[in-house]
């Protein structure tokens, strides 16, 4: 369907945190744009498209802060193509691609090139984090200046972090003139070494190397003192620490404006699933002990950590295959992100579903300076229909995306993506389009 038909979402129940939206109402999109909420029937467009979206929630569509999508370079793991159609699946809208291709993302021709292949995938808007340093190889900045005028909306070297403190000290600085964000992965790459999971009790027990919780606080703590000393635009993540919690509590009570993520693995899931020895389990950031878990969740909750980001990395088949030791850190997560979160926190109670809209696509639009997460007038009109009740399992093999290597496989969800809808185009359902078009008002 054209974005020049008028699509009339109705019966289901209107979410939009900063609109102040959270009831039930229906919702008007018309070029591209929305055009209008509740409009009087005689309001309405002679012909348009009618979307029953009755027990359902209307909500901006999702936002991620950083998913690995490997094309140039890792076909082998994922496209464009196969990420934006798990993207669609999961809700997601906006995308924020990585860098961390063959060639790396470092010049304006590698960032017009995922532009022009995602422009032609009819999947979620790609928008494309470059690479901070030259080959991201930590040495020297990258052409940033260039990178901006060719459509780089951030810059990072994730999954690698910035070592080398001067460089993200100017880059900070000289970022301060276009009012573009610096990611950073905040991982201290001296303690890492091979580390395989969490270093803890548990990696003790199974004989296996560790990954410590300083690695990760000492790299949040050099951030966010060189975010104060600049006045750069610093998101820090995604974390997974008790000590990074508590650096990020000092820093916002001192009104420094630092960001931060989480993945949604980090939000329920412990070190104890590495006892089965089964590489799916291999994520990055990597699964916490329960205490951390604990309090990661609460920092959502409060906002200590300001958005929630998919954590999707994805990796062939035959390279998760490996043993622990030598397979990839890795998972698909996008068409598993929201539900996962809702599960874990909307049905416990910790959060509601406006707190997760806020967390998953409003603040992460911010974040990106995005004009996305609202269902205001005139905004793009890129909305997500969920069915909050629907419960279903994870089978990693009907995943869209190339890889199917899930930490969630097997397990039982609640909140599935019925409609995705991209500058008002039906970009994915799962309902049959001939049950819910209606032509005429």
């Amino acid at each position: 369907m054209s974005e020049l038909t008028p699509i009339l979402i109705e019966g289901g129940r209107l979410i939009s945190p900063t609109d102040g939206l959270d009831r039930p109402g229906r919702l008007l999109l018309h070029r591209g744009r929305i055009e209008s909420i509740d409009p009087a029937d005689d309001d309405l467009p002679e012909y348009c498209h009618r979307v029953d979206a009755g027990g359902c929630l209307v909500t901006p569509g999702l936002v991620d802060l950083g998913a690995e999508f490997r094309e140039p370079g890792h076909e082998e793991d994922e496209t464009i193509v196969t990420g934006g159609a798990a993207a669609l699946a999961g809700g997601f809208t906006t995308v924020l691609c990585l860098g961390n291709c063959d060639p790396p993302v470092d010049t304006p021709a590698g960032v017009e090139l995922i532009a022009r292949i995602a422009a032609s995938a009819a999947g979620p808007r790609v928008r494309v984090i470059a690479c901070l340093s030259q080959g991201r190889r930590g040495e020297q900045m990258a052409e940033l200046g260039l990178l901006v005028q060719a459509g780089a909306v951030a810059f990072s070297d994730s999954p690698r972090p910035v070592g080398n403190s001067a460089l993200l000290k100017r880059a900070l600085d000289y970022c301060r003139m276009f009012d573009i964000p610096i990611f950073d992965r905040p991982v201290d790459p001296d303690l890492v070494d091979r580390g395989v999971m969490h270093d803890g009790r548990v990696s003790l027990r199974l004989g296996l190397s560790g990954l410590p919780t300083e690695a990760e606080d000492l790299a949040v703590a050099r951030d966010v003192r060189l975010a104060e000393a600049t006045g750069g635009r610093l998101h820090v993540g995604p974390i997974s620490t008790m000590g990074s919690i508590d650096l990020l509590r000092w820093v916002k009570s001192r009104g420094i404006f630092v960001t931060a993520s989480v993945c949604p693995h980090n939000l329920g899931q412990s070190d104890e699933m590495l006892a089965s020895f089964d590489a799916r389990f291999k994520v990055h950031p990597p699964l916490r002990s329960p205490r951390h878990v604990e309090m990661l969740c609460q920092a959502v909750a409060d906002g200590t950590i300001d958005a929630i980001q998919s954590g999707h990395m994805p990796r062939a088949r035959e390279k998760k295959m490996n043993d622990l030791n030598q397979a990839p850190f890795g998972a698909a997560a996008l068409e598993t992100a929201l539900p996962v979160v809702a599960t874990r926190m909307v049905r416990s109670g910790a959060m509601s579903w406006s707190d997760l809209i806020l967390r998953m696509s409003t603040r992460p639009a911010q974040i990106a300076g995005l004009d996305a997460g609202t269902l205001r007038l005139g905004a793009p009109a890129d909305v997500a229909v969920i069915d909050p009740e629907e419960a279903w399992t994870v089978e990693p093999e009907r995943f869209f995306s190339s890889c199917q290597s899930s930490p969630h496989a097997g397990e039982k969800v609640w909140g599935r993506v019925v409609y995705t809808i991209v500058g008002g185009e039906i970009r994915f359902t799962r309902r049959p389009a001939l049950d819910h078009l209606a032509i005429g008002s």
